[in-house]
């Protein structure tokens, strides 16, 4: 896969990006946003999470002016999450997405809506995915909004969702249907 828009690439994981995934997977900023200050990830771990066999999921670097800035990946939702998020009684194509800009000079300057709308256009017009589901913790305003102004709902509360920083979090589950 391989994404241009304007000064954004999305391209696929190549080995050699394990060194950009380590770098942002230990620094606390980052951190903070995805997987939680007190759970840094060293190489030998960002090999095991990111290059094993992906299945069906889409694993990609984002450059931004020729600059390795972050992570994005997209999947299938499995039949776990289709139950917990009460899509069991559809047959659609229900993706879920996740991301990070792992360089924080870059946050906040409108790439990420370009990120997630690129992705969008990916999923819904060369995937043909009915659905886009993404479950950020509640407490994350900044990437809410993001979402958000992308054309994402809020779907419903997930309590105690997910683990972060010594605590269950909240999430909520957030959709872009295609039918809407």
């Amino acid at each position: 896969m391989f994404i241009k828009r304007n000064e954004l690439v999305i391209r696929q994981l190549l080995v050699e990006d394990r060194f950009h995934l380590a770098k942002w997977l230990s620094d606390p900023k980052v951190l903070q946003y995805y997987e939680g200050r007190d759970r840094p990830l060293d190489m030998e771990q960002v090999i095991e999470d990111f290059f094993g066999d992906p299945g069906e999921e889409i694993r990609c670097l984002i450059e931004y002016k020729q600059e390795p800035i972050g992570y994005v990946h997209s999947y299938p939702i499995s039949e776990e999450e289709r139950r917990l998020y009460g899509y069991d009684d559809t047959m659609e194509i229900i993706y879920g997405m996740d991301q990070f800009i792992g360089e924080p000079p870059f946050w906040n300057k409108g790439i990420g809506t370009q990120l997630v709308e690129t992705m969008m256009d990916y999923l819904l017009n060369v995937k043909c995915v009915d659905r886009i589901v993404m479950d950020p913790q509640a407490w994350n305003e900044r990437a809410i909004r993001c979402y958000e102004k992308c054309g994402f709902t809020k779907i419903k509360l997930l309590p105690h969702h997910e683990w972060h920083e010594g605590a269950y979090r909240d999430c909520w589950l957030i959709e872009f249907d295609r039918g809407r």
